[in-house]
């Protein structure tokens, strides 16, 4: 299980994080992203707990992650900037495999609200090593938002190789906008 609360506070990305022998390379387009409290804002989005990862700006920012073992099956929790709102914004994982698209899949917040939270994944058997969060799209009617977001408890299978089987694994308390 990766734990971001033992991450630097305030560490900005590029960062690494391994567990299980599983190396996630954590990168980003624009300002970036760094580890913060989830509780940063005054508030704790719903599911958050101790660090996460938060957006360096009130611009849009892409987070990359690059794996160096192929996975199957993706999963990041996700909380995007909204108040009050009536709908909500839409998500997007885009998978890669050595730089050639594997496929994507995109997600928007069961529940609207301020800072909905939601999990957005992607599996795709034929495997990936690298994924893209996006922030897809704005919510459709609501005024009151900005085109970030925060993520947090990251989680990967390892496709099987040699006979061995697969492995669930765990990344917390991450931010993504």
């Amino acid at each position: 299980m990766f734990d971001f609360n033992n991450a630097p506070l305030h560490s900005p990305f590029p960062i690494n994080l391994t567990i299980d022998g599983i190396t996630a390379h954590l990168s980003a387009t624009g300002q970036g992203y760094s580890i913060q409290y989830a509780n940063v804002l005054g508030f704790t989005p719903q599911g958050f707990a101790g660090l996460s990862i938060y957006p360096n700006s009130i611009n849009a920012a892409d987070l990359l992650v690059t794996f160096d073992h192929t996975l199957t099956e993706f999963s990041i929790m996700y909380a995007c900037q909204e108040l009050e709102c009536d709908d909500v914004a839409r998500m997007k994982v885009t998978a890669y495999m050595n730089g050639s698209l594997v496929g994507f899949n995109t997600r928007t917040a069961t529940f609207p609200g301020t800072w909905p939270t939601d999990t957005l994944s992607c599996s795709f058997p034929q495997g990936f090593n690298s994924v893209v969060v996006h922030y897809d799209s704005p919510p459709p009617t609501c005024q009151d938002y900005g085109t970030i977001f925060m993520a947090d408890n990251m989680r990967v299978t390892a496709a099987i190789t040699g006979g061995i089987l697969t492995q669930k694994y765990l990344f917390r308390d991450f931010i993504i906008p």
